[in-house]
């Protein structure tokens, strides 16, 4: 407790070694970008490679540092088959009195995590992924295969004053999804290092009948998004005060190709808290909460966190770099959900270099989440000597993490993000690492 004390209270500590906030004096024009390469290597996934880009026009300089529009691409591959190819648009000038957002993108995942249904009520058992212990199954048990394309087009207009607005969006989604493919995560592989060829927990699930026939290799879901969005931020990318919340309803009908009928409640506040003068320390909150309020959300859909803004390709929920920081990604899946993250965010003051405005920022977190409405599983086809193995019942609470992270930004809108978080509860891993774009919201 005292280092997570510590953790918490470092950006108000450092804060005593700098001067106030200079407003940068290099206002740009024209077109900018910011440049992140991706490299990495993963033993069963192999070498990472590729990189983002994010172009950003200022016009003439008298929005800076808003942007007129943001495009955003990001390609990388891992040597196995698992990528990113995104397209993402920004601009509120492209259409007069609109903000519009596109998306496209298609993500390649050789081995999602998949941990089962309910939080703490699906039991984990890291042992049988440590190639190192006697009760060793497969590094990947906890895996499967999924393939998604998505194409979204989001508009948001005034409804009333300058902080109410509309949100009205079109969405198209396939997901493909398989047993883990271990003949082609073994290539090049050999002894001791090769994956037994053996089920995973996604194979028992389907064999069971816990995922059934209809929805395990995925499917389509278009849909559209609704919603009322109230902000009164005073820059976006990194907030010192204001509030953002917003109410949408994901309705994705059981016609137009869709492969199951629902719709889905999310409803999000987050709040930014100036501490200290000239944005050099904040507090930022949000809350979450998401359900199913009809009809019947596939399982590979679950996870899928709703929002009228997605700054990252992956949008799984809760667990994982944009979520709950430290614990195993997709740890917690339910048909309800709820979730909250606190920061101080500490930034420095702006200094040019290379002709670019820069910035260092450093954040301390909270993270926490849980299911609240629980999936209803069908156990009747679980052999009864594995029931206690993988199911519990009532087992379900708070799975919570803490942190913290560092942030290098350009030109006040290309924030490259390093973030550490470390669980509470050792059944949602040990920690987790993270690189990336932006702050979490």
């Amino acid at each position: 407790m005292r280092i997570l004390c510590f953790l918490l209270l470092l950006p108000a500590l450092l804060y005593s070694q700098s001067d106030t906030l200079s407003k940068p004096d290099n206002i740009k024009t024209g077109w900018t970008f910011g440049l992140l390469p991706a490299v990495s290597y993963n033993s069963d996934l192999g070498f990472q490679y590729g990189g983002v880009v994010n172009f950003f026009y200022h016009g003439d300089g008298s929005n800076y540092p808003k942007y007129n529009h943001s495009l955003f691409l990001e390609i990388s591959r891992f040597t196995k088959g698992s990528g990113i190819n995104r397209f993402f648009y920004d601009s509120e000038q492209l259409l007069p009195g609109l903000r519009t957002t596109a998306d496209l993108s298609f993500l390649t995942e050789k081995a999602l995590n998949f941990y089962g249904f309910n939080g703490y009520d699906a039991i984990y058992h890291p042992d049988w992924e440590d190639d190192s212990h006697p009760d060793y199954i497969s590094r990947v048990f906890y895996r499967h295969d999924r393939q998604k394309f998505k194409f979204t087009f989001d508009f948001q207009g005034k409804l009333y004053g300058e902080h109410l607005r509309w949100l009205a969006g079109l969405g198209i989604f396939n997901t493909k999804i398989a047993p883990v493919d271990i003949d082609a995560l073994n290539k090049g592989k050999d002894g001791s290092d090769l994956l037994p060829d053996v089920p995973g927990l996604y194979d028992h699930y389907v064999e069971w009948g816990v995922i059934s026939g209809k929805e395990k290799d995925g499917g389509w879901n278009n849909h559209l998004k609704l919603g009322l969005v109230y902000d009164t931020r005073d820059f976006e990318p990194n907030p010192s005060r204001g509030i953002w919340s917003e109410l949408i309803f994901f309705i994705s009908p059981d016609i137009a190709g869709n492969d199951f009928g629902y719709t889905k409640m999310s409803l999000t506040h987050r709040q930014y808290i100036p501490l200290l003068p000239e944005k050099k320390l904040t507090l930022a909150l949000r809350g979450h909460y998401q359900t199913t309020i009809a009809g019947n959300t596939p399982f590979y859909m679950q996870p899928y966190l709703i929002s009228s803004f997605y700054n990252a390709a992956n949008t799984d929920a809760l667990g994982g770099a944009r979520t709950l920081r430290g614990v195993l990604r997709n740890r917690v899946v339910g048909d309800g959900i709820v979730m909250g993250n606190a920061e101080f965010r500490w930034r420095s003051n702006s200094r040019v270099l290379f002709n670019q405005n820069f910035y260092l920022g450093i954040n301390t977190f909270l993270d926490t989440g849980r299911v609240v409405d629980k999936i209803d599983l069908n156990l009747s086809g679980v052999p009864e000597e594995e029931l206690e193995n993988y199911f519990m019942s009532g087992e379900e609470r708070f799975h919570t993490s803490a942190g913290m992270g560092l942030r290098v930004v350009m030109n006040e809108n290309f924030i490259v993000a390093f973030d550490y978080g470390k669980p509470f509860d050792k059944r949602d891993g040990k920690s987790g690492l993270y690189i990336g774009l932006n702050y979490l919201f």
